[in-house]
């Protein structure tokens, strides 16, 4: 290979990198590379939904409906807000935004009480989490992790296999870290695989094809394994996901039945394991890799991590903060499994080390780890690190803000008794298909910790009207309300790999209606055998 190739691929792989490091996740129809078909299609979403949000918004408030007045508006504003989101006539974060300010205006609560969700802690563990992945980009720390997984045997011969085995590891992870906090930790390396990816697919094109890294079904499918396969992996341990332990204690109030941690393993592994495989196969079929077999890309990783040589000053300080930030997202759930979740150890240390204050501070540190002290230099200048996406930060808050709005005004709790009471629930089977359902739908809209905390106790009284033990259908609740795949708003998680810029709205919409249909099946076929085998319910 002569010099003037080297050089081009080297530009080429730097524009690749240039452009998952732009943050550009909300881009407009100029900004994109589309085919003529794909361009006709994205201007009718954009302009429907222009038209169609504000015009539902007021047809449903017009509508005369039983809802308190406060219900009826946070609904037809939620309405709207949903088709915004889904349409995306504006940048998805200002569809939050307006839908916020709809409410205010319109006198569902004081403007204080609806902004005060704003502040949450995952608020946070987006801003300190960016800023690290944003290091580990400059400085090529991920580019290094990418190679690093491409390099296992076996793994770099096949893209479907560097997907699947990313899911593994990600299911592993977040079996005992949070699953926002694995996601996290995960997507430099996430998007430093698809950097490379990027680069082969490049390279098979035709000179001067038009070609963009954010639009590669590879990309999709890779960063929604991620955010997916979090949400698997954190069914499998009581203290791997919010909606775990919060259905748990609500469970063991109503029943007096306790679950204890091997117990959960014992009943949720099936559920996962069959869960997994479906979802490898969802994201596979609907996002057929451009290149499965990647053929000589066992030694061009050889190569390039000779290229990378030995780590730089700055590389070992990105090192030294993300380990730092890592250790002390785990601890809480090391101290839970050695001392018991409901042991005073467990309540000290998980409120001290609250992972949204863990990974601002983990991030602090790339501000004071000199890369050149005699120059006052750093791992991380403010510049560089105001470039995170700040959208989906401004996302993810707006959604914090209507999940608290469903509770608040009991929203929520309206719709789930109203659609018990109209479909008439007698039997175990009717009352848990209900449950899930219920969570599935409510986890689209919200938060999955606000979901599980709004459909259980909704699902109890229900079950314990008709004279049936609430433990069946209260867990499969539990268990769906980590579902939600359909939106960036649903999980962190997806608001997450969203940012990453590499997942169309579409197709994490496609995908996600899918694996929610296919979730929502297996819980409801395997959940309640387990249970049975394990002696509840």
């Amino acid at each position: 290979m002569d010099k003037a190739d080297e050089g081009g691929r080297g530009a080429s792989e730097r524009s690749v990198t240039s452009v998952l490091l732009s943050g550009g996740t909300y881009r407009g129809l100029g900004e994109q590379v589309l085919s003529p078909a794909e361009e006709r299609f994205e201007r009718a979403r954009r302009t429907a939904g222009l038209f169609l949000a504000p015009a539902l918004t007021v047809l449903f408030l017009l509508l005369p409906t039983e809802l308190e007045p406060a219900q009826h508006k946070l609904a037809a504003v939620l309405l709207g807000v949903i088709v915004l989101w889904v349409c995306e006539p504006v940048p998805i974060p200002v569809g939050g935004l307006i839908g916020v300010g709809a409410v205010v205006v319109l006198g569902v609560l004081p403007p204080d009480d609806v902004l005060a969700p704003f502040g949450s802690s995952t608020v946070f563990t987006f801003i300190g989490a960016f800023i690290l992945a944003q290091a580990m980009l400059r400085h090529g720390v991920a580019r290094r992790f990418a190679f690093t997984i491409l390099s296992l045997p076996g793994v770099g011969r096949s893209a479907s296999r560097v997907i699947i085995a990313f899911g593994v590891i990600t299911c592993l992870l977040s079996a005992v870290v949070s699953n926002t906090a694995t996601v996290a930790m995960l997507l430099p390396t996430a998007v430093g695989i698809l950097a490379v990816i990027a680069e082969l697919v490049r390279k098979q094109l035709p000179e001067g094809a038009p070609f963009d890294p954010l639009r590669l079904r590879v990309g999709v499918a890779l960063m929604l394994m991620l955010a997916y396969g979090a949400s698997v992996g954190g069914l499998l341990t009581p203290i791997g996901s919010p909606p775990n332990l919060i259905g748990r204690g609500l469970i063991e109030e109503a029943t007096g039945q306790r679950i204890s941690f091997l117990q959960w393993m014992a009943m949720a592994a099936p559920v996962c394991l069959l869960m997994f495989a479906v979802l490898a196969g969802v994201l596979l079929l609907l996002n057929r890799p451009e290149i499965n077999k990647l053929s000589g890309v066992e030694d061009y990783v050889a190569a390039e991590r000779a290229k990378l040589g030995k780590l730089s000053r700055a590389e070992k300080n990105t090192l030294i903060a993300f380990a730092v930030t890592v250790a002390l997202w785990v601890t809480p759930g090391v101290v839970a499994l050695v001392a018991g979740n409901d042991s005073p150890a467990y309540d000290l240390i998980s409120d001290r080390l609250d992972e949204g204050i863990v990974a601002v501070l983990g991030a602090a540190l790339l501000f004071l780890l000199p890369t050149d002290w005699s120059q006052r230099r750093f791992t991380l200048a403010w510049t560089e690190a105001s470039r995170i996406d700040w959208g989906t930060v401004v996302l993810f808050g707006t959604g914090i803000i209507f999940g608290s709005l469903l509770a608040e005004t009991e929203l929520a709790q309206t719709i789930g008794r109203g659609a018990a009471d109209a479909l008439g629930f007698s039997s175990t089977v009717a009352i848990t298909i209900f449950a899930i359902a219920l969570a599935v739908l409510i986890s689209e809209t919200t938060s999955n910790t606000a979901a599980a905390a709004v459909v259980v106790p909704i699902v109890i009284p229900i079950a314990v009207a008709a004279g049936i033990n609430p433990f069946v259908p209260a867990l499969a609740a539990t268990f769906a309300a980590s579902f939600g795949f359909m939106l960036p708003v649903s999980t962190p998680q997806n608001a997450v790999v969203y940012g990453s810029g590499a997942v169309p709205i579409t197709k994490m919409i496609r995908a996600g209606a899918v694996f929610d249909i296919a979730g929502a099946v297996l819980i409801a076929l395997v959940l309640p055998p387990m249970i049975a085998l394990i002696g509840f319910g």
